[in-house]
C-alpha cells in the first residue's frame, strides 16, 4: 500500500513523501496515529498543491530575506564599554545587546539569529553572522571601544574629588 507522510517516520521517510508498506503497518499504526494518509489520486493531487504552495512561500521569504540582508550588511554596531589594559573587558557583549542595537536601528531580528561562537569579551572590530529567515546569512560590523577614564584604578584610589568633606577639610586648614 502506498502512503503519504504526514510526519517524520524514523526508518520510513520524512513529511510528504510516498513511500510503500505494508497494508497491516499502515492500518494499525500509521493511520491512527496521523503519521500518514493513503495514496490516491486526490491525496497526491492535493500534496503536489501545497508543495507548490509552500514552494512560491518560501522563494517570496527568501527574496525578502535578502533584501534586509543587504540593508543589515551595511551597518555597523558601535558598543563603549569599560576594558582593562590590554583591552579586555570588563563585560562582554552579547547577542542580546547586539539584539538591543539592531532594533534600535529599525531591524527586528531576533537574539537566537545572532550567531556568537562565544561573547565578545575585547576591544576591537567584530565580525558577527545574522542568519535571517530562509537561512540567509549576513555579516554585520561589531565596533569595540574603551570607554576613557584617563586614570588607572590605583590612580583612582589615591585621589580624593574635588567635592567631598575630606577634600574641604585640607584646603581649609591649609590656609
Amino acid at each position: 500500500m502506498e502512503v503519504i507522510l504526514q510526519d517524520d517516520v524514523a526508518h520510513l521517510g520524512h513529511v510528504g513523501e510516498v513511500v510503500k508498506v505494508r497494508d497491516g503497518y499502515a492500518r494499525n499504526y500509521l493511520f491512527p496515529r496521523g503519521l500518514a494518509v493513503l495514496a490516491d489520486k486526490r491525496n497526491v493531487r492535493e500534496l503536489e498543491h501545497q508543495r507548490r504552495v509552500v514552494e512560491g512561500k518560501r522563494v517570496r521569504i527568501a527574496a525578502s530575506a535578502q533584501e534586509v540582508a543587504k540593508k543589515l550588511s551595511q551597518v555597523e554596531l558601535t558598543f563603549t564599554a569599560r576594558a582593562g589594559d590590554g583591552g579586555k573587558l570588563f563585560g562582554s557583549i552579547t547577542n542580546q545587546d547586539i539584539e538591543r542595537e539592531l532594533r534600535d536601528k529599525g531591524f527586528e531580528i531576533d537574539r537566537r539569529r545572532v550567531r556568537l561562537d562565544e561573547p565578545i569579551k575585547s576591544v576591537g572590530t567584530h565580525k558577527v553572522t545574522v542568519t535571517l529567515a530562509a537561512g540567509v546569512p549576513c555579516e554585520i560590523v561589531v565596533q569595540v571601544s574603551a570607554i576613557s577614564t584617563g586614570d588607572s584604578p590605583a590612580e583612582t584610589k589615591d585621589k580624593v574629588p574635588a567635592d567631598s568633606p575630606v577634600e574641604a577639610a585640607t584646603t581649609a586648614t591649609d590656609t
